[in-house]
């Protein structure tokens, strides 16, 4: 999928005018997501995310059928263009947790839509890696896909299959009418007041209310451990402020309180 604060510069790769394109791949240059303080995961991603991140969700617009959408967020940062998880600068740059989102492991390339069950493979040309003579080739010799970019392709193409179920576990949510507004609010040494808001979390509450019949179908179809993840990583919260106001130098901060918004 294509993610504008990420792939400010993604152009569909053509055979034609990227013959000769190349691209880094030995580089641990991370500055192509340091200003990223959220990124998409796929449902799939949630076991692995939740030992990492807090994985909430927010709106995510209207679909063709205007319907109501939410997508799932590893969250990365506390504020604006902030990414606690890229520490150093240049090649020296290093990822401070276990497990790498699905979208940044596929940068630079990512995909647009076409027509219906069909997608582009594009190439964020922004990226300072893509060049003509050093790196891995799109193409070879004979103009056909080199074995680099049919393993990009095989990637893409099993990370648009999890966006398709991704959407459709959202939309279920919607349907069971367990999605609420939350905030964090953090309190410092000195008083202060630090609060993340605008994302939605699984009430608890609500899912307790939930038929048996439907606890079952949500076991059966894996929303069940889903759910779950996504309540265990929240803890995670308190790790983000911390390393937030360790970054910035200020007073260490209490324990943040999930709050339900009226």
């Amino acid at each position: 999928m294509m993610h504008p604060p990420l792939h400010r510069d993604a152009v569909g790769i053509d055979r034609d005018s990227m013959r000769q394109t190349r691209l880094r791949t030995d580089t641990l240059d991370l500055s192509f997501c340091s200003h990223l303080n959220s990124i998409f995961l796929a449902a799939t991603e949630f076991g692995d995310a939740a030992r990492d991140f807090p994985v909430v969700f927010v709106k995510a617009g209207k679909n063709e059928k205007g319907q109501d959408e939410v997508a799932p967020l590893a969250v990365l940062g506390v504020t604006q263009n902030e990414n606690l998880f890229v520490e150093g600068s240049g090649d020296a740059q290093v990822w401070r947790g276990r497990y790498m989102p699905a979208v940044l492991r596929t940068y630079p390339f990512c995909t647009a839509p076409m027509a219906e069950n069909q997608f582009a493979i594009c190439l964020d040309r922004s990226w300072k890696y893509v060049g003509t003579r050093e790196g891995q080739a799109l193409f070879d010799a004979d103009g056909q896909p080199s074995e680099f970019f049919k393993g990009v392709q095989q990637q893409l193409e099993v990370l648009e299959g999890e966006i398709a179920r991704t959407r459709a576990i959202g939309q279920r949510l919607i349907e069971l009418d367990l999605l609420r507004d939350m905030r964090f609010d953090a309190t410092l040494a000195d008083g202060r007041k630090h609060t993340i808001d605008g994302f939605l979390t699984v009430d608890q509450q609500r899912f307790g209310e939930l038929k048996d019949a439907t606890v079952l179908e949500l076991h059966k179809n894996g929303m069940l451990g889903m759910i779950h993840s996504h309540w265990v990583s929240l803890g995670h919260m308190r790790k983000l402020v911390d390393w937030h106001f360790e970054r910035t130098s200020a007073a260490p901060a209490a324990a943040p309180q999930l709050t339900p918004m009226a």
